[in-house]
């Protein structure tokens, strides 16, 4: 059994989650924080678990192997990260019914 490895939000990552959080927020403040709480131990315990989740469709664009993690029920959200110099950094995050992430 692997260490888990630290996890690193990105500045892109943590506007995401800002942006997002403050949009549901605006519609729902108690919906919003217990987003924001679950969607953050989702995050963390990647550290535990990185290669848990598959590569994202998207990585093809990108010259690195981004995994996408999944958070959510009804609409899931996408996490998408990469493990580069032994640590798990969260590169963006985004709502499952946006688009697909593009460089």
């Amino acid at each position: 059994m692997t260490s888990p490895l630290p996890v690193i939000i990105t500045p892109n990552a943590a506007d995401d989650l800002t942006a997002s959080w403050n949009w549901l927020r605006e519609r729902n403040p108690r919906a919003a924080d217990e987003w924001l709480a679950g969607i953050r131990d989702t995050i963390l315990a990647l550290g535990a678990m990185q290669e848990a989740h598959p590569i994202a469709l998207e990585a093809r664009e990108f010259d690195l192997p981004i995994r996408r993690a999944l958070y959510g029920k009804a609409t899931r959200w996408r996490i998408y990260y990469a493990v580069i110099d032994g640590a798990v950094q969260v590169l963006h995050v985004r709502h499952g019914r946006r688009s697909v992430w593009q460089p």
